[in-house]
C-alpha cells in the first residue's frame, strides 16, 4: 500500500463522475479527507472541479468497451470499498431494447472486471430515478395522482433499463456479501455540461439569451404541468448526500451483505411552474413580471433551434468558458418535461423514517444552482 493510502479509511470508484451527482458526490466525499476517489468517465470535465485536491484519481474509460473496462480497471480499483454508479448510456431512445441492452452491458463490463479483484469492497450505491414506476411505451404511463413507494410493481410494457441494472446487482452481489442500495430521484437540480438531461443548464441558457435579446421569459408547455406538480425536484446536493449515507450507515437493515434496498431521493417538498417561475426569470436577469408568464405554444425546440450563434456572442462577450449551446441545453427535454403527460410522484416517507432527514425546497434548489453555473462561468 502506498503511502498517499494510508490516511484514508474509504475508497470510492465513483462511475459518471462529470454528471450532476457524480460531482457533488467527489466534492463531498473529499471534503471530510477520510475518502480516496477514483473518478471514472469517458472524458474529463473542463471545469478545475476536484482535480487539484488530495485524494482525487480520475480515469478515462469507456465502460461499454469490455477490453478497455478490463485493461483499466481491474489493477486500479483492487482497493475500492464503496462504488457508485450515477452514470448511463444515453445513445438509444429510453425504454427501447437498445437502450436496455446497453446500460446492462455496460454495468456488467465494470462488475466483470472488478468484482474479481475488490475484496475489500463493501457498498455498491446505484442512482436509477423515478421513471422506473412509468413506462414511455404503450397505455401504461402511470397514475394520475398520488406517489409511487418503492415498493410500487414494476411497469411490464417497455424496456426499462433501471430494471437490468438493479437485477444485476440482485444476481452478482450476494455471492461477494456485498450489500447494496438503489436511489430513485426526480428532476435533478444540479451543474455540468457532460449531462443529456440537464434542466439548470437548460433554463440558464434560456434566460440568458431571453436577457440577451431582451425576450419575454415564457414557460411553454401545458396549463396542466404549469398548474400542477408533475414531477419531484431532486437536488443534487440531496441525492450525493442520500448516496453517502445510505453507503456509510449504521443501520443493519441498510448495510446487510448480500442483500440490497431501496430509496426515493426527492426534495420532499411541493411546487408548481407558475409559482415559481417569476422569481426563475429575475434572478437570470429577465426584467418585468409580466415578462415570465405561461405560453402554450411556444415551443422550446422551435424557438431556440436558432440561437446558436447569439450564445456564441453571449460566450465570447462575457468571456464564459467557452461552450456550445447544445453542450448545455436540452431543447427537446424542456419540451417534454413542460408537456409531460405523466405524473412521477414519489413518497420519500421510507428515507425519513430510516433517518435522512435533508430536503430542499426546488426555487431554492434552482437559485443555488444558478450561482454555482454563474461561478463556474458558464452564464453570465
Amino acid at each position: 500500500m502506498a503511502l498517499e493510502d494510508t490516511k484514508y479509511t474509504c475508497v470510492a470508484a465513483i462511475f459518471g463522475v462529470t454528471g450532476l451527482v457524480g460531482k457533488e458526490l467527489a466534492r463531498m466525499l473529499l471534503a471530510t479527507r477520510k475518502w480516496k476517489v477514483y473518478g471514472i468517465a469517458r472524458r474529463p470535465d473542463n471545469i478545475e472541479m476536484v482535480r487539484q485536491r488530495p485524494g482525487y484519481h480520475f480515469i478515462s474509460c469507456d465502460l461499454l468497451s469490455p477490453l478497455e473496462t478490463q485493461a483499466k480497471l481491474p489493477s486500479l480499483l483492487e482497493d475500492i470499498t464503496h462504488i457508485f454508479w450515477v452514470t448511463w448510456a444515453s445513445q438509444f431512445p429510453l425504454d427501447s431494447s437498445e437502450c436496455y441492452e446497453q446500460n446492462k452491458a455496460m454495468m456488467a463490463n465494470v462488475l466483470n472486471a472488478v468484482l474479481p479483484n475488490a475484496k475489500a469492497l463493501r457498498h455498491v450505491s446505484l442512482q436509477t430515478g423515478t421513471k422506473h414506476y412509468v413506462s414511455l411505451q404503450g397505455n401504461s404511463l402511470g397514475k394520475e395522482v398520488g406517489h409511487y413507494e418503492e415498493k410500487s410493481p414494476r411497469v411490464a410494457t417497455g424496456y426499462n433499463f433501471y430494471y437490468a441494472l438493479e437485477d444485476l446487482l440482485q444476481d452478482r452481489l450476494p455471492s461477494h456479501k456485498v450489500a447494496w442500495t438503489i436511489h430513485r430521484p426526480g428532476l435533478i437540480m444540479g451543474c455540468s455540461r457532460a449531462t443529456l438531461y440537464n434542466f439548470i443548464g437548460s433554463i440558464c441558457v434560456y434566460g440568458t439569451i431571453c436577457k440577451y435579446l431582451n425576450l419575454p421569459f415564457l414557460f411553454g408547455g401545458t396549463k396542466g404541468c404549469w398548474e400542477e406538480m408533475c414531477i419531484d425536484a431532486s437536488d443534487a446536493r440531496l441525492v450525493a448526500e442520500q448516496h453517502v449515507w445510505a453507503a456509510t450507515s449504521d443501520d443493519p437493515a441498510v448495510q446487510r451483505p448480500g442483500s440490497g434496498q431501496v430509496f426515493n431521493a426527492v426534495n420532499g417538498e411541493p411546487y408548481s411552474w407558475k409559482e415559481i417561475w417569476p422569481a426563475i426569470g429575475a434572478k437570470l436577469g429577465v426584467d418585468g413580471l409580466e415578462k415570465c408568464t405561461f405560453c402554450g405554444d411556444l415551443m422550446f425546440s422551435s424557438a431556440m433551434a436558432d440561437k446558436g450563434g447569439v450564445w456564441k456572442e453571449i460566450v465570447a462577450k462575457e468571456g464564459l468558458v467557452r461552450t456550445e449551446m447544445e453542450e448545455l441545453a436540452n431543447w427537446d427535454f424542456l419540451d417534454i418535461l413542460f408537456r409531460c403527460p405523466m405524473k412521477m410522484l414519489a413518497t420519500r416517507q421510507k428515507a425519513d423514517l430510516m433517518g435522512f432527514k435533508t430536503r430542499y425546497h426546488v426555487l431554492d434548489s434552482i437559485l443555488y444552482w444558478i450561482d454555482v453555473m454563474r461561478a463556474e462561468k458558464y452564464i453570465p
